[in-house]
Parts: structure tokens; C-alpha cells; sequence
């Protein structure tokens, strides 16, 4: 390769390469959803990487982030488009710093795949929790949704396992190019990473050999109603007459028959029955037509000067069973946070109060039935889900509302995420979306049932309830503590080493 005058590698080749990693991890997923892609998509990256400095790596990390995110999550322009550029930035910044620390590392002469994929581990883990609570779109291993090897893999340690797997793949396909390049000179190392290469593959095919088969314990037939045909806002007038609760209830009409469950969306009902006594009167009349318990959404102000986004479970025959507040906020859509110093931004007056978070996970007895229940993009979080299973929930219902996003593929990216965790604890899990994508999911991850967008329409299915811990439920987050128990310890020898030479 040729040199600049001061000796140092061009930018413009690494910089390409960084770019194109990003467009094509986004390609991966959902919406053009070419899932196979991710498991070469960051070789180029990688490559970029290898002789660069820290500070390159920094960059290009960068480059690449923002190429990706850009692509990922283009529907963030919904919120303004004030948002997008601090948004995409601030998830770029953990690719940028995922290459400085791989970086630092090859100055110390630590070079390994292992250390690249678990270095991408831990700071996604931080990107999914920190700061705000994190954000879970874009973690690699879900652009593997649809195929059933992955979503076994993801038993085993969740989506932090699929997504080392997915990074390390990567890796190693970089060594093993440069490998076959020079083999004549370094035969010995490229045998190792092809032996590696054969090693991560029969992993994956043990990991599906042996996955976790949960134990049935009965049925649901459940119904959701998916209301909202509207790709806009609402008007003043649909506002006043209740326009989403109406188009829920006609479409509650239509139920026929018996029924265990039956699930209003996120937003689907405009005021809270607790205290709306006529609508209160129109959910036991359906409770009681279908002998069913009624799930829904509301805006829980119950308590004094507190504000939840809370599901409530009322039984057939038309009792409050009990209430869960969403304990995980969106952050600038469910409240603002640094609202004084941040009231510049007019675009914050669309949330001109801030919800209060929820401090638990529930757990409701469906006539014996232990079932959970998250809220919205809450099903992303794979600690949250777990922590339901956890406390005994034989099924999961989702109650989402996405329709802010329009006809992006926010929807398909959302059922992505709950597909994985779905598999991750072997659980059905039940996404009732008040405009689409509405699905039933398997206790393996499989989607059936899947509604078109802004379309008003029934599902109703019957779905096998399940017990029993898959390694993920009992062992939580082992994958992300044993990488960074990784990263640490080649810091710790790398440093050594230099000192030891020195």
C-alpha cells in the first residue's frame, strides 16, 4: 500500500471500508432484512482496523456507526428531524469506541478475533443500558431473526451470544483472507483460523443439536386488536370522540365465541376505565360475552401525582386482576430528560409531561395461568423479559404503539428484537400493536399471524403456554461478564508484556 509523505497509511481506503461495513450491516436487517449479510458485513471494518492506530480505529468505528445508524434508524426523523444528528452521533460514538480499545490493544501486540468480538460485546452492553437506560436496536446478532440456529444459540446466552458469534465469524474471516494471502509465510496461522472458523460452526450446530426444548403446560386462544388505520396524527374532532377507543370496540364486535384473553393495544383505549365508569360498562359487556380476561392499555393516574403507562388485567367477569407499570421509559417520548435546560427545543412541548416509571415486573394469574407483560419496546430488553419468566410467566404479552414511525420498518425491526428474546427465555410472546406489526410469536421464535400496517384487523389464535429455564433464564448476562472478563485480562497482559520489554 502506498504512503502519504509522513508515513502514515492513507485515510481514504480505511474510511471506504468502514462506510461500506455500516451500509451493509443495515441491509441485514429489517427492512431489506438480508439476514445472512451481518455475518460478512463487518469484514471490511475489520480489515480497516488491523494496522490502524487507536485513533483511527476511533474514526473509522465512527464512520462506520453513523453509516449504519443513519441507514437502521432513518424513522428517528419522526421525532425531528433536532434529533436524528445528536442520536446517531451519540450510538456512533460506542463503534468509535469499540475500535479505539481494539486499537490500543494491537499497539500491545494483543491481537486475537476472540478479543475483537468480545470487546463489540461489552460496549454493546453498555449501549443497551447506559445512558437513559440504553437502546437496544442495531445489536448485530438480531439480524439473524428468522433463522431458527440463531434464535437457538440465543437460549444459550441470549442476544449478547448470537451477536459474539456473528462479530467473531467476522473476525475471523478477516484473518482467514489475509491468512490464505500469505500462507506461504504464516501456514501455521492460517490452519488455526480455519480450524477456528470450523470450531464456531460446530458450536452453532451444538447449540441447535442440544437447544432447550420448554415443557408445554396448556393453550390460550387469545384475540388482539389492532384499531388504528390512520398513517397521521389525529385530528381535534377524532380526538374529542374518541376516535381509537371507538375503532377497538368495533372491532371487539366482531369477536366470536369464547375466548382466555383478549388484548387492547398500547394507546388503543383514550381513557382509563378506572375512571371512564361508561367505557368501564363497555369492557365488562365484552369480558362477559367471551367469558375472557380483557388486557388493556392506559394511562394510569391513579395514585397521587403520579403518571403511569400501565396494562391492566381485568377478568371475565369485569374485576381488576391487577396493573403493571411500564417500567422502562422512552426518553424524550415518554418524558424529557434535562427538560430546563432543554426547553429551547420546541419539539419537546409534544411531551409536556413526563410519565413516572413503573419499579417492578407483574406477574397475572390467568385462571392458573401465570402470564407477564412488558410495554412497547420494553419486549428489546432481554433482562426485562427474563425477569418476567423469572417470576413464573408462562407467556408474555407486548402491548406496543408504533405508530409515530409510520410505514418505516420500526414495526419489523421492534417484532425482530421480541422474536429473539421470545427464543432467548422460551416463551410465546403475544406483540398487540395498535397499527401494525401485530404477531403471534412461538416459544422458539417463530412469527405467525403477522398484520399489515395501519390496517384495522383481528388476530386470533391459540397459543401454547410453556415452562422451564433455558440457560439464558438461569444464567443472565454471563456472556457479556465472561467478555469482559476477556477485554480485561488482555489489557492486563498486553500492558504487562510492554512493561516486561521495556
Amino acid at each position: 500500500m502506498t504512503v502519504t509523505p509522513g508515513g502514515a497509511k492513507p485515510l481514504l481506503p480505511g474510511a471506504t471500508a468502514a462506510v461500506a461495513s455500516g451500509v451493509a450491516l443495515a441491509v441485514a436487517f429489517p427492512g431489506l432484512d438480508i439476514g445472512p449479510l451481518a455475518l460478512i458485513a463487518l469484514v471490511p471494518l475489520f480489515w480497516s482496523w488491523r494496522d490502524a492506530t487507536p485513533a483511527r480505529c476511533a474514526l473509522f468505528g465512527l464512520l462506520a456507526g453513523v453509516a449504519f445508524f443513519s441507514i437502521h434508524l432513518w424513522w428517528v426523523v419522526y421525532f425531528g428531524t433536532v434529533a436524528i444528528v445528536p442520536f446517531i452521533a451519540a450510538l456512533s460514538i460506542y463503534w468509535a469506541a469499540t475500535g479505539y480499545v481494539i486499537g490500543f490493544l494491537h499497539r500491545l501486540n494483543v491481537r486475537s478475533p476472540l478479543i475483537v468480538a468480545a470487546t463489540w460485546v461489552c460496549f454493546e452492553a453498555v449501549r443497551t443500558s447506559w445512558p437513559l437506560g440504553g437502546f437496544p436496536w442495531g445489536q448485530p446478532g438480531v439480524a439473524l431473526h428468522d433463522f431458527p440456529v440463531a434464535r437457538a444459540v440465543a437460549e444459550w446466552g441470549g442476544i449478547p451470544l448470537v451477536t459474539f458469534i456473528v462479530v467473531l465469524f467476522n473476525a475471523l474471516l478477516v484473518e482467514a483472507i489475509i491468512g490464505w494471502q500469505s500462507r506461504s509465510q504464516n501456514n501455521q496461522g492460517f490452519k488455526v483460523t480455519v480450524v477456528s472458523l470450523v470450531g464456531v460452526i460446530a458450536f452453532v450446530g451444538l447449540a441447535d443439536l442440544f437447544r432447550f426444548t420448554a415443557t408445554p403446560t396448556g393453550s390460550l386462544r387469545i384475540a388482539m386488536l389492532q384499531g388504528n388505520d390512520l398513517n397521521r396524527p389525529l385530528t381535534q374532532k377524532e380526538v374529542d370522540s374518541d376516535y381509537l377507543t371507538r375503532r377497538h370496540l368495533e372491532l371487539a364486535a366482531e369477536l366470536r365465541g369464547k375466548y382466555d384473553l383478549i388484548v387492547f393495544p398500547e394507546s388503543g383505549l383514550m381513557s382509563d376505565p378506572e375512571s371512564d365508569q361508561r367505557l368501564m360498562l363497555r369492557l365488562r359487556k365484552i369480558a362477559r360475552e367471551h367469558d375472557s380476561f380483557l388486557m388493556v392499555n392506559v394511562v394510569d393516574e391513579q395514585a397521587r401525582g403520579k403518571r403511569y403507562n400501565a396494562n391492566r388485567l381485568y377478568s371475565p367477569s369485569g374485576l381488576l386482576v391487577g396493573t403493571y407499570a411500564k417500567q422502562h421509559l422512552v426518553p424524550f417520548g415518554e418524558y424529557v430528560p434535562w427538560r430546563e435546560s432543554l426547553k429551547f427545543i420546541s419539539a419537546l412541548q409534544q411531551v409536556p409531561r413526563d410519565l413516572d416509571p413503573g419499579e417492578k415486573a407483574v406477574v397475572f394469574d390467568l385462571n392458573g395461568t401465570p402470564i407477564g407483560t412488558v410495554i412497547c419496546f420494553e419486549s428489546a430488553f432481554g433482562p426485562l423479559v427474563r425477569e418476567s419468566v423469572r417470576k413464573g410467566a408462562q407467556a408474555i404479552v407486548v402491548t406496543t404503539n408504533n405508530r409515530s414511525f409510520r410505514r418505516s420498518a420500526n414495526s419489523v425491526q421492534h417484532l425482530a428484537l421480541s422474536q429473539m428474546n421470545a427464543a432467548a427465555v422460551a416463551r410465546p410472546m403475544l406483540q398487540s400493536s395498535i397499527s401494525g406489526t401485530t404477531a403471534v410469536i412461538s416459544a422458539s421464535g417463530d412469527v405467525s399471524h403477522a398484520t399489515r400496517l395501519f390496517e384495522n384487523q383481528v388476530v386470533s389464535a391459540r397459543i401454547t403456554t410453556t415452562i422451564g429455564d433455558t440457560p439464558y433464564v438461569r444464567y443472565g448476562a454471563w456472556v457479556v461478564w465472561s467478555c469482559l472478563a476477556c477485554v480485561f485480562t488482555a489489557l492486563i497482559l498486553g500492558l504487562n508484556r510492554r512493561r516486561v520489554s521495556a
